[in-house]
């Protein structure tokens, strides 16, 4: 769908809500994911310059992420701030970890029945962290990892001596660098600190700190897993979130509709697998029948390979960031099948006016 079909649905929105919307997503493609990253504060200074006036009453903030770096929530909440004298957030379907941060910010939270946040406990990585033998790759820690690892410890298997203690924490240090640890423990301490800082945006802490605690300790700690789906039943009643109850049909269906376009632009339905792709989209080969061997590839055989990873789009402006590389066969595995290479030579926001 084009950026003026798109926009057209954003004006629905905007019509119903009485507002200006933003949207950010960013892609949840099965292996392509993108993150929340902080270059796109930039760009949704450039979305907001183009507002009619400062400050307007709403932005709406149209949000569909699996999360990213833990400062960009408090940076764009922040700067909406700036802009405007009350922020709503969206959320269609995702909007996880650091994308929940931010709707924390929020004056108002709508939630498609579809919608799910989660936890804000962060897995977290730096030069110490352990390598992943399998590939090489640093291996992320997550917070509640090594916090349960304590708990089943002290707790399940009931050692309590001092000396026991730590010898248990000594096998710990063992496995994961100490300073790897000591970063899980400044992460776990921003994490905190963030959350308090956006929920006070539009919070008291004089007449609401007990919400506020207990909202930052149930998504820090509380929750256990990473991966829990908070729906807007759980969101409004339990964790006690500016959840707007009566939804507007018609809106609920603007909100999907616009939902279902993005998702298809990143294609986050379709699984990135390099190999299947060379297969289907390399030149000159005929497609594998049944019972057939499959194809031979000559080294150096290539194909382009370009995909949206992230998009920030209003009425006014469309941001895209692409991702542009190259696919090459680079020799052959064991069975005979070829190895592909990636080789991204340009990534960066391109922007589209109407």
């Amino acid at each position: 769908m084009t950026h003026a079909a798109r926009t057209q649905i954003i004006r629905e929105i905007e019509d119903a809500r009485d507002s200006h919307v933003i949207c950010y997503l960013t892609s949840l493609r099965p292996g392509l994911g993108a993150q929340m990253m902080e270059d796109s504060v930039r760009v949704f200074f450039e979305h907001l310059q183009l507002l009619p006036n400062r400050p307007v009453d709403k932005i709406d903030l149209f949000i569909c992420s699996n999360g990213g770096n833990g400062v960009v929530p408090w940076r764009i909440i922040s700067l909406f701030r700036e802009f405007a004298k009350e922020i709503g957030v969206i959320i269609p379907y995702r909007a996880y970890s650091a994308a929940t941060m931010l709707a924390l910010g929020a004056d108002e939270i709508i939630m498609h029945p579809f919608g799910e946040m989660g936890p804000i406990d962060p897995t977290v990585s730096n030069e110490y962290n352990p390598v992943d033998p399998q590939n090489g790759h640093k291996m992320g820690i997550s917070v509640e990892d090594v916090k349960a690892y304590i708990s089943f410890i002290k707790d399940t298997v009931g050692i309590r001596h001092e000396d026991e203690l730590v010898k248990a924490v000594k096998i710990l240090a063992e496995k994961v660098h100490p300073l790897a640890l000591g970063n899980v423990e400044r992460f776990i301490a921003q994490s905190r600190m963030i959350a308090r800082k956006i929920l006070l945006t539009h919070m008291s802490e004089e007449t609401h700190k007990h919400v506020i605690d207990e909202t930052i300790d149930t998504l820090a700690s509380k929750l256990y897993f990473h991966g829990h789906p908070i729906n807007r039943k759980e969101a409004k009643e339990e964790l006690g979130l500016k959840i707007t109850e009566h939804v507007p049909p018609e809106l609920e269906t603007a909100v999907w509709k616009l939902y279902l376009e993005f998702e298809e632009l990143l294609q986050n339905d379709q699984i990135f697998d390099p190999m299947a792709d060379f297969y289907r989209l390399a030149p000159r080969n005929p497609a594998v029948q049944p019972g057939q061997p499959g194809p031979e590839f000559v080294d150096g055989t290539k194909f382009e390979c370009n995909n949206t990873m992230a998009i920030i789009e209003s009425s006014r402006l469309t941001s895209s960031f692409d991702r542009e590389m190259t696919l090459v066969v680079s020799g052959a595995g064991a069975q005979g099948e070829p190895l592909i290479r990636s080789e991204i030579h340009n990534q960066q926001w391109h922007h589209q006016k109407p």
